[in-house]
């Protein structure tokens, strides 16, 4: 299996940024919004730093 770097959480200077619609199961919401509240960042902050975490770290393989 893939091992990933650490991901580090902290706040960063404001970029452009655009609005979407995201269905998220709630379960998953909640760990979310617990990590952001003990990093003292916004949910928003964190899903999009999770988000550019995973696409640095992706590796797609063909089957």
């Amino acid at each position: 299996m893939f091992q990933l770097g650490d991901f580090i959480v902290k706040k960063n200077k404001t970029e452009q940024t655009t609005v979407i619609s995201l269905r998220i199961d709630k379960d998953l919401l909640e760990k979310y919004d617990d990590i952001a509240n003990k990093a003292n960042i916004s949910r928003n902050e964190l899903i999009s730093k999770a988000l550019e975490f995973s696409l640095r770290n992706l590796k797609l393989i063909d089957d």
